[in-house]
């Protein structure tokens, strides 16, 4: 089985317009306590998604494609504009 290679082609996110804004209330793995969903992490074409409660990116990598965004199912994720003061 591969695995993802992250940093392959240097670091991509700088060139991001949007990033994911996570709202760790809606989150389910966070909500439960467990290992609940991780939709986010397995869809993540770059695989820049902790597989953890409390989820993080790495947005020295991230592209912005937002598909992490479109797959949760509980509307978790939103993405904001790279320069929103309030994006994590």
């Amino acid at each position: 089985m591969s695995t993802p290679c992250i940093g392959e082609a240097g670091h991509t996110g700088d060139w991001r317009s949007v990033r994911p804004k996570f709202d760790e209330t809606k989150c389910l793995a966070v909500k439960a306590g467990r290992p609940a969903c991780f939709q986010c992490w397995a869809y993540c074409p770059e695989g820049v998604i902790k597989k953890e409660i409390g989820t993080e990116v790495d947005l020295d990598y991230c592209k912005g494609c937002g598909i992490c965004a479109e797959v949760c199912p509980a509307g978790a994720i939103t993405m904001v504009p790279e320069n929103a003061e309030d994006a994590e």
